[in-house]
């Protein structure tokens, strides 16, 4: 086997391989004469087939497989004695007028992963952002599970964001009626962001027995393509306007979210508890995406586009079955591949850095690491050993964790290394709530 490389771009190559015909001849023979002892074919006995009767019939198939195994098989020596690392898959051109009886030649083009470096993260500077938990927090969250406990009654008053307003409408584009732009007596909630903005925005401030005709523009990524960037009008009319009744936080309360007695005090207890832990959790999720944006800013270097091409394709699937799960058509909302350019190329990058970072540095996981996570998994189940099983019977779920583990290990790291700042922010920014 000879091999020639051309390097094409920075991470792009061209790699041509020429293998002697008389191994492809010989393996072809060798195949051939095993098949002859197991085909079976009319008028002969089994194992009596003559190779020649098994070339006319199998010949083809048989010289074919020959040489997909050979391309693999001599790329895969190939790219070892060059030292080389592909990303992605290869693309194979077999050049037909380069063919000899002497030689089987083909070109295989291909990525390189690209050479990473890291700078030194000593000199750099990141917040690490703290959160306190005290007894306003804990009022903010009951607040909150107060809204969320809301009944509504209807009112005199004009609508407004909380509130809920029972309405019929009709949506035109055009002149012409949409499909699902009409309804009646539909009860819409104001203020959870739900709506497109200027149907909210024109719903905002109207009571009961109003009637008004407004237009709506929709946004250029509205999901349904019939709809994106059109200017569609509206006639809408209230029938009533319900606003938002909030629970007392007393026994009864209390006794809703699981506390028998109605312990108040006990349920503040509780709740601060609670929202420690939510706090701590959000708190690591920010310091890590901190840490990732760093390492981005601190290394510099090509990522190769079939990876990127890859995640892209990965990121695509998600979208397209979380669309399916809230009934969603896809066939309304086609997902160019340049919608996850961006996202891949850096979901991609900080992979190849991480990975970078944790053998320079020694940071795999090491099992008590692994078992940790899954003791933390399966903690709070009723049958933790099926959850335990579910991990370390999947080799899949178990790289999963083997992947937060060395991302965990890398943050430790990075945060080990540079100069951190204490950054007090809001509990509200935090948690997504409002004052």
């Amino acid at each position: 086997m000879d091999a020639t490389l051309e390097t094409v771009s920075n991470l792009e190559r061209k790699m041509s391989i020429s293998v002697p015909m008389a191994e492809i001849n010989s393996e072809v023979v060798s195949r051939l004469g095993k098949l002859s002892k197991t085909v079976k074919v009319a008028g002969f006995r089994p194992g009596k087939v003559p190779v020649k009767i098994v070339e006319q019939q199998h010949g083809g198939q048989v010289r074919s497989e020959v040489m997909s195994d050979a391309i693999g098989k001599n790329l895969g020596e190939a790219l070892e004695q060059k030292d080389l690392r592909i990303a992605g898959l290869p693309k194979i051109d077999v050049k037909a007028k380069e063919q000899s009886d002497d030689h089987f030649v083909f070109i295989a083009s291909f990525e390189v992963y690209p050479q990473i470096e890291v700078k030194d993260v000593a000199g750099c500077s990141i917040d690490k952002p703290t959160v306190k938990v005290g007894d306003a927090q804990v009022e903010s969250t009951l607040a909150t599970m107060q809204k969320q406990r809301a009944t509504f009654e209807v009112t005199e008053k004009i609508a407004e964001a909380g509130d809920q307003i029972k309405i019929d409408f009709k949506g035109s584009v055009d002149g012409e009626l949409f499909e699902g732009g009409s309804g009646d007596g539909v009860v819409m909630s104001l203020g959870e962001g739900k709506l497109v903005a200027d149907f909210e925005n024109s719903l905002t401030g109207m009571k009961a027995t109003d009637q008004k005709t407004f237009d709506v523009n929709f946004p250029d990524d509205y999901p349904s393509k019939d709809l994106a960037g059109k200017k569609a009008q509206f006639d809408v009319k209230v029938h009533e306007v319900l606003a938002p009744v909030l629970p007392q936080i007393d026994a009864e309360f209390a006794k809703q979210l699981g506390f028998e007695d109605g312990d108040v005090d006990r349920l503040r207890v509780e709740v601060k508890k609670n929202v420690e832990v939510e706090v701590a959790k959000r708190l690591e999720s920010r310091q890590k995406d901190l840490v990732m944006k760093t390492l981005l800013d601190q290394a510099e270097f090509d990522v190769p586009q079939a990876l990127i091409e890859e995640e892209g394709q990965r990121l695509a699937e998600q979208m397209k079955e979380n669309m399916k799960s809230r009934g969603m058509k896809i066939d309304d909302a086609p997902l160019p591949k340049e919608v996850f350019a961006e996202e891949a190329t850096r979901r991609v990058k900080l992979g190849l850095i991480i990975a970078h970072i944790a053998e320079k540095h020694e940071l795999q996981p090491k099992p008590d690491q692994l078992k940790e996570v899954v003791e933390e998994m399966a903690t709070g189940y009723e049958k933790p050993q099926e959850v335990r099983d579910w991990y370390y019977k999947n080799p899949q779920r178990l790289r999963e964790i083997e992947s937060y583990v060395v991302e965990k290990n890398v943050v430790a790291w990075v945060l080990g290394a540079a100069q951190i700042n204490d950054t007090e922010i809001a509990f509200e920014e935090l948690m997504g709530v409002e004052k």
